[in-house]
Protein backbone atom coordinates (compact mmCIF):
# COMPACT_ATOMS: atom_id res chain seq x y z
CA UNK A 1 0.00 0.00 0.00
CA UNK A 2 0.81 3.63 -0.69
CA UNK A 3 -0.67 6.83 1.04
CA UNK A 4 -0.22 10.21 0.16
CA UNK A 5 -1.30 12.24 3.26
CA UNK A 6 -1.95 16.19 3.42
CA UNK A 7 -2.67 17.65 6.69
CA UNK A 8 -3.54 21.22 6.91
CA UNK A 9 -5.87 21.74 9.98
CA UNK A 10 -3.97 24.11 11.79
CA UNK A 11 -0.99 26.12 11.45
CA UNK A 12 1.46 23.36 10.17
CA UNK A 13 1.17 22.97 6.30
CA UNK A 14 2.37 18.82 6.42
CA UNK A 15 2.55 16.38 2.73
CA UNK A 16 3.62 13.10 3.48
CA UNK A 17 4.33 9.87 1.73
CA UNK A 18 3.92 6.23 3.43
CA UNK A 19 4.17 2.49 2.49
CA UNK A 20 2.73 -0.48 4.07
CA UNK A 21 2.80 -4.47 3.63
CA UNK A 22 -0.16 -6.70 4.29
CA UNK A 23 0.58 -10.26 4.64
CA UNK A 24 -3.01 -12.15 5.46
CA UNK A 25 -4.04 -9.02 6.52
CA UNK A 26 -1.50 -7.92 9.01
CA UNK A 27 0.27 -4.95 8.25
CA UNK A 28 3.61 -6.54 8.38
CA UNK A 29 6.05 -3.48 7.53
CA UNK A 30 5.38 0.22 7.06
CA UNK A 31 7.85 2.97 6.32
CA UNK A 32 7.30 6.85 6.14
CA UNK A 33 8.79 7.21 2.79
CA UNK A 34 9.11 11.11 2.94
CA UNK A 35 7.47 14.00 4.74
CA UNK A 36 7.16 17.75 4.10
CA UNK A 37 5.90 20.10 7.20
CA UNK A 38 6.14 23.69 7.21
CA UNK A 39 4.84 25.92 10.18
CA UNK A 40 5.30 29.06 9.15
CA UNK A 41 3.03 32.15 8.63
CA UNK A 42 1.91 31.27 4.97
CA UNK A 43 -1.10 30.04 4.02
CA UNK A 44 -1.55 26.92 2.60
CA UNK A 45 -3.21 27.44 0.13
CA UNK A 46 0.59 29.04 -0.56
CA UNK A 47 2.30 25.66 0.36
CA UNK A 48 0.65 22.43 0.16
CA UNK A 49 0.39 21.89 -3.71
CA UNK A 50 4.53 23.24 -4.10
CA UNK A 51 5.47 21.01 -0.98
CA UNK A 52 3.37 18.14 -2.30
CA UNK A 53 5.02 18.77 -5.93
CA UNK A 54 8.36 18.88 -4.31
CA UNK A 55 7.97 15.61 -2.32
CA UNK A 56 6.77 13.72 -5.48
CA UNK A 57 10.11 15.09 -7.24
CA UNK A 58 12.34 14.28 -4.31
CA UNK A 59 10.72 10.52 -4.20
CA UNK A 60 9.92 10.09 -8.03
CA UNK A 61 6.68 9.51 -6.95
CA UNK A 62 4.51 8.25 -9.84
CA UNK A 63 0.73 9.73 -8.29
CA UNK A 64 -0.81 7.14 -10.65
CA UNK A 65 0.53 4.09 -8.44
CA UNK A 66 -0.60 5.89 -5.26
CA UNK A 67 -3.50 3.48 -3.42
CA UNK A 68 -5.23 6.34 -2.16
CA UNK A 69 -4.96 9.90 -0.81
CA UNK A 70 -5.66 10.69 3.31
CA UNK A 71 -6.23 14.19 4.77
CA UNK A 72 -6.84 15.49 8.26
CA UNK A 73 -10.22 15.21 8.10
CA UNK A 74 -11.19 17.95 10.86
CA UNK A 75 -11.41 19.74 13.25
CA UNK A 76 -9.54 22.76 13.28
CA UNK A 77 -8.90 25.55 11.17
CA UNK A 78 -12.09 26.09 8.91
CA UNK A 79 -9.30 27.56 6.78
CA UNK A 80 -7.06 25.16 6.86
CA UNK A 81 -9.49 22.23 6.68
CA UNK A 82 -10.99 23.61 3.60
CA UNK A 83 -7.91 23.55 1.81
CA UNK A 84 -6.68 20.24 2.48
CA UNK A 85 -10.20 18.91 1.80
CA UNK A 86 -10.45 20.37 -1.23
CA UNK A 87 -6.46 19.42 -2.13
CA UNK A 88 -7.48 15.94 -1.46
CA UNK A 89 -10.81 15.68 -3.29
CA UNK A 90 -8.96 17.38 -6.49
CA UNK A 91 -6.52 14.43 -6.38
CA UNK A 92 -8.45 11.63 -5.79
CA UNK A 93 -11.17 12.65 -8.70
CA UNK A 94 -8.34 13.02 -11.08
CA UNK A 95 -6.88 10.05 -10.16
CA UNK A 96 -9.52 8.17 -9.34
CA UNK A 97 -8.12 7.44 -6.44
CA UNK A 98 -10.10 6.59 -3.22
CA UNK A 99 -9.75 8.77 -0.22
CA UNK A 100 -9.03 8.27 3.32
CA UNK A 101 -10.66 10.63 6.28
CA UNK A 102 -8.43 10.57 9.50
CA UNK A 103 -9.79 13.00 12.03
CA UNK A 104 -7.62 15.32 12.79
CA UNK A 105 -7.12 14.75 16.98
CA UNK A 106 -6.75 11.01 16.13
CA UNK A 107 -3.44 11.51 13.68
CA UNK A 108 -2.01 14.06 16.12
CA UNK A 109 -2.54 11.06 19.00
CA UNK A 110 -1.06 9.35 16.61
CA UNK A 111 2.52 10.93 16.94
CA UNK A 112 3.00 9.48 20.69
CA UNK A 113 2.03 6.19 19.06
CA UNK A 114 3.51 3.34 21.44
CA UNK A 115 2.95 5.05 25.18
CA UNK A 116 1.73 3.57 27.98
CA UNK A 117 -0.07 6.98 29.07
CA UNK A 118 -3.09 8.43 27.94
CA UNK A 119 -2.76 10.28 25.21
CA UNK A 120 -4.91 14.22 25.22
CA UNK A 121 -4.42 16.13 21.92
CA UNK A 122 -6.09 19.51 22.42
CA UNK A 123 -6.63 22.17 19.69
CA UNK A 124 -7.42 25.94 20.56
CA UNK A 125 -11.36 26.56 19.71
CA UNK A 126 -11.34 29.82 20.91
CA UNK A 127 -14.35 31.06 22.94
CA UNK A 128 -12.86 29.30 25.76
CA UNK A 129 -13.00 25.69 24.44
CA UNK A 130 -10.79 22.89 22.90
CA UNK A 131 -11.08 20.67 20.08
CA UNK A 132 -9.80 17.21 21.90
CA UNK A 133 -10.28 13.20 22.41
CA UNK A 134 -8.94 10.93 24.79
CA UNK A 135 -6.97 8.15 23.36
CA UNK A 136 -4.54 5.35 24.36
CA UNK A 137 -2.21 2.52 22.61
CA UNK A 138 -2.13 -1.07 22.36
CA UNK A 139 0.98 -1.75 20.72
CA UNK A 140 0.65 0.33 17.60
CA UNK A 141 -2.89 0.45 17.15
CA UNK A 142 -4.91 3.81 18.97
CA UNK A 143 -7.92 2.85 21.41
CA UNK A 144 -10.35 6.03 21.35
CA UNK A 145 -11.50 6.46 24.86
CA UNK A 146 -13.42 9.23 23.93
CA UNK A 147 -13.59 10.49 20.52
CA UNK A 148 -13.23 14.52 19.55
CA UNK A 149 -15.33 16.75 21.10
CA UNK A 150 -15.15 20.83 21.55
CA UNK A 151 -15.67 21.35 25.14
CA UNK A 152 -14.33 23.39 28.10
CA UNK A 153 -10.82 22.93 29.28
CA UNK A 154 -12.21 22.11 33.06
CA UNK A 155 -14.67 19.88 31.18
CA UNK A 156 -11.76 17.75 29.55
CA UNK A 157 -10.36 18.03 33.00
CA UNK A 158 -12.85 16.26 34.82
CA UNK A 159 -13.22 13.76 32.45
CA UNK A 160 -9.78 13.44 32.20
CA UNK A 161 -9.92 12.14 36.31
CA UNK A 162 -12.12 9.21 35.64
CA UNK A 163 -8.89 7.94 34.06
CA UNK A 164 -6.16 6.52 36.66
CA UNK A 165 -2.86 6.84 34.79
CA UNK A 166 -0.57 9.26 33.44
CA UNK A 167 -1.76 11.93 31.09
CA UNK A 168 0.68 13.62 27.97
CA UNK A 169 -1.00 16.63 26.50
CA UNK A 170 -0.09 17.94 22.89
CA UNK A 171 -1.15 20.03 19.95
CA UNK A 172 -1.35 24.05 19.75
CA UNK A 173 -4.11 24.32 23.18
CA UNK A 174 -0.80 23.45 24.79
CA UNK A 175 0.48 27.09 25.21
CA UNK A 176 -2.41 28.55 25.60
CA UNK A 177 -3.49 26.01 28.42
CA UNK A 178 -0.43 25.28 29.97
CA UNK A 179 -0.52 26.99 32.86
CA UNK A 180 -4.27 26.66 33.80
CA UNK A 181 -3.76 22.41 33.46
CA UNK A 182 -0.90 22.49 35.75
CA UNK A 183 -1.92 24.63 38.28
CA UNK A 184 -6.00 24.18 38.80
CA UNK A 185 -7.33 21.39 36.55
CA UNK A 186 -5.00 18.65 36.93
CA UNK A 187 -2.37 19.44 39.95
CA UNK A 188 -2.96 16.76 41.36
CA UNK A 189 -2.23 14.25 38.89
CA UNK A 190 0.50 12.89 36.42
CA UNK A 191 0.86 14.70 33.69
CA UNK A 192 3.53 15.87 30.85
CA UNK A 193 3.17 17.34 27.90
CA UNK A 194 4.86 16.54 24.10
CA UNK A 195 8.22 17.55 22.99
CA UNK A 196 8.26 20.26 20.49
CA UNK A 197 9.09 17.68 17.24
CA UNK A 198 6.17 15.59 18.37
CA UNK A 199 3.87 18.19 19.36
CA UNK A 200 1.83 19.63 16.21
CA UNK A 201 0.20 18.13 13.35
CA UNK A 202 2.22 15.68 10.77
CA UNK A 203 1.43 14.32 7.62
CA UNK A 204 3.12 11.16 8.47
CA UNK A 205 1.00 9.98 12.03
CA UNK A 206 -1.65 10.67 9.62
CA UNK A 207 -0.20 8.07 6.89
CA UNK A 208 0.51 5.95 9.29
CA UNK A 209 -2.78 6.07 10.83
CA UNK A 210 -4.20 5.93 7.20
CA UNK A 211 -2.35 2.76 6.43
CA UNK A 212 -4.60 0.88 9.35
CA UNK A 213 -8.08 2.32 7.94
CA UNK A 214 -7.23 1.08 4.08
CA UNK A 215 -6.22 -1.87 5.85
CA UNK A 216 -9.78 -2.51 7.55
CA UNK A 217 -11.44 -0.79 4.94
CA UNK A 218 -12.69 2.48 6.13
CA UNK A 219 -12.21 4.51 2.68
CA UNK A 220 -14.38 6.63 0.78
CA UNK A 221 -15.00 8.45 -2.83
CA UNK A 222 -13.46 12.27 -3.47
CA UNK A 223 -17.35 13.27 -3.85
CA UNK A 224 -18.42 11.65 -0.42
CA UNK A 225 -15.45 13.20 1.53
CA UNK A 226 -16.49 16.11 3.87
CA UNK A 227 -14.42 17.65 6.66
CA UNK A 228 -15.63 17.58 10.36
CA UNK A 229 -15.44 21.03 11.88
CA UNK A 230 -17.43 19.63 15.13
CA UNK A 231 -18.65 23.57 15.65
CA UNK A 232 -20.27 26.01 12.88
CA UNK A 233 -18.00 28.71 11.45
CA UNK A 234 -17.97 32.22 13.66
CA UNK A 235 -19.32 33.86 10.29
CA UNK A 236 -21.80 31.16 9.85
CA UNK A 237 -22.88 31.76 14.57
CA UNK A 238 -22.86 35.05 13.65
CA UNK A 239 -25.39 35.23 10.46
CA UNK A 240 -27.58 32.66 13.01
CA UNK A 241 -27.90 34.86 15.56
CA UNK A 242 -28.61 37.98 13.58
CA UNK A 243 -31.47 35.79 12.29
CA UNK A 244 -32.36 34.25 15.89
CA UNK A 245 -31.63 30.83 15.62
CA UNK A 246 -30.27 28.47 18.03
CA UNK A 247 -26.68 27.43 17.44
Amino acid sequence: MRILAVDSSGLVASVAVVEGELADGVLVKEETIAEYTVNYKKTHSQTLLPMLDEVAGMTDLDLDEVDAIAAAGGPGSFTGLRIGSATAKGLGLALKKPLIHVPTLHGLAYNLCGTESIVCPILDARRGQVYTGIYEFHENEIAVLEDQMAVSIEELGSRLHAYDKRVIFLGDGVPVFRKVLTEQIMEDRRISFAPANMNRQRAASVGALALRYYRDGKVETAAEHRPDYLRVSQAERERREKMGQTL
